[in-house]
């Protein structure tokens, strides 16, 4: 999580959020250490074990690589999302941190 200190201002802020992901540390899941190696290191092994007399059907091969694609996709996804989130939520804390009035608040009009 980034803190945001009182004593910036909130450009400086703004733009130390905007430097890059180093401001984000994502949470480590149980499968973030399998990568596109690991997945081709399975096929090839796979590959080198079937029965020659019986291989792998090409369809089932081609399934395994679109949900593989699919899964690194996701996971992509999901790591930019936790990027802009707490980019956000930095941003509303130096929003507080300023004075700024949040206008998520609608005022009644008489």
């Amino acid at each position: 999580m980034t803190t945001i200190s009182a004593t910036g201002s909130a450009a400086d802020t703004i733009k130390s959020l905007n430097a890059g992901p180093d401001n984000v540390q994502a949470q480590p899941s149980a499968y973030s250490s399998l990568g596109q190696g690991d997945f081709l290191k399975l096929m090839i092994t796979q590959l080198q074990q079937q029965d020659p007399f019986e291989p792998v059907d090409n369809k089932e091969m081609l399934a395994q690589m679109a949900q593989f694609s699919a899964l690194a996709g996701s996971t992509e996804t999901n790591a930019t999302l936790a990027d802009i989130s707490a980019k956000l939520d930095a941003l509303i804390e130096a929003q507080k941190a300023a004075g700024i009035p949040d206008n998520s608040q609608k005022s009644e009009i008489a």
